[in-house]
């Protein structure tokens, strides 16, 4: 059996409003700061547990497999399953959103971050050897550093991602602009103030995604050097 939403076309519900906007900037300007605060620091978070996880499956070959496995079925469990999981242990608010949206991002910076320490080159490390370096000072100094494409392709995917999965954090009163967008719903389906929390996302994620890339081309001048050449 399947379900539809029907509504007739309304002249007076149109899906995009200046009026709305101007008369609701202060809650609009709330549930942006919020949802781009939420984005920031679950990114930090998902960063923060996502390398050295990356690093421990490049240095000890033998936990990558469990270490993508586990990323994976956390990858794999429906938000709104994981979100009434947690809230029982985590309570309702910011840190259960905060907890779920980080778990999301585990897997695509992970892998991308593995896949980064994995193509620097042989002799690249075994230079690095000869020279006197360290286990950590390779990685500091060398591995990384050339890591770093990989680390910021799978840090703009998460980031990305996350902006839409906050939206999600409605359930436990933390959705940011998702607030909008399920009082859109509840408003008897007021269409400018879902279009409104939609439009937003899709530009908070996009300005991350180029503010992302800009930091690329700052931390890897030696990829732009190779592309002029």
């Amino acid at each position: 059996m399947s379900f539809r939403l029907s509504y007739r076309a309304d002249p007076g519900n149109p899906w995009f409003s200046w009026q709305y906007v101007r008369d609701n900037s202060d809650t609009i300007l709330t549930a942006l700061r919020e949802h781009t605060s939420l984005t920031v620091r679950a990114v930090l978070i998902a960063v923060l547990i996502a390398v050295p996880l990356a690093v421990a499956a490049y240095w000890f070959r033998a936990l990558s497999g469990p270490i993508l496995a586990v990323t994976g079925v956390l990858y794999t469990i429906p938000s709104l399953a994981l979100f009434a999981f947690l809230a029982p242990y985590l309570g309702i608010g910011v840190v259960t959103v905060l907890t779920v949206v980080a778990l999301y991002a585990l897997l695509v910076i992970v892998r991308n971050a593995l896949a980064g320490l994995t193509q620097v080159p042989p002799e690249v490390r075994e230079a690095a050897e000869g020279m006197g370096y360290g286990r950590w000072g390779r990685l500091f100094r060398i591995e990384l550093p050339l890591a770093i494409p990989g680390i910021l392709t799978g840090l703009r995917l998460a980031t990305v991602s996350t902006v839409a999965l906050v939206t999600v954090g409605v359930v436990v009163g933390r959705g940011g602009l998702g607030q909008l967008i399920f009082a859109g719903f509840q408003n008897n389906f007021y269409k400018a103030q879902i279009m409104t929390g939609t439009l937003l996302c899709v530009l908070l994620a996009l300005v991350f995604d180029l503010a992302l890339a800009g930091v690329g081309r700052l931390l890897t001048p030696w990829l732009r050097r190779r592309s002029a050449a």
